[in-house]
């Protein structure tokens, strides 16, 4: 999924995927925050994980040329975190739509679906009540 190229620095094919994993290395292992390259649809996916209580907080900060995306991670009170799982469904090689009717539920509603719409980046709940379908990128519970 990383190649190298030409000055031997990495470019990452998947974003996405690449953000869901510096998110799920870093809760396993205990960490307050995790950083990585900022894209605006990082920082949608990151307000949507903190309006679902999946994280504490996000904040953008200017590294040099280069635009950081800082996540706080939240924990419970026995400092076990609040995201279990964070599953990729949509990858570049293979992408999922769905209709609205057809949009999944995670674990019976529990968990969340995200929607790529036609209006930005939605829950698959808030996509159902706007009747609206599109790409389904990952799942978190």
């Amino acid at each position: 999924m990383v190649s190298a190229n030409r000055k031997g620095k990495t470019m990452n094919t998947d974003p996405i995927a690449d953000m869901l994993t510096r998110i799920r290395n870093a809760s396993l292992v205990s960490h307050e925050t995790v950083s990585m390259p900022s894209s605006k649809l990082k920082v949608e996916l990151a307000k949507l994980l903190k309006s679902e209580g999946f994280i504490t907080d996000y904040e953008v900060k200017e590294e040099g040329k280069f635009k950081v995306l800082s996540i706080t991670l939240k924990y419970d009170e026995k400092h076990k975190p609040v995201i279990t799982k964070l599953e990729r469904v949509s990858k570049p090689g293979l992408r999922n739509y769905s209709k609205a009717k057809n949009l999944p539920q995670v674990l019976g509603g529990m968990g969340v679906a995200i929607v790529s719409t036609s209006k930005g980046l939605l829950t698959d709940r808030k996509a159902r009540k706007e009747n609206i379908g599109g790409e389904v990128l990952c799942y978190i519970y």
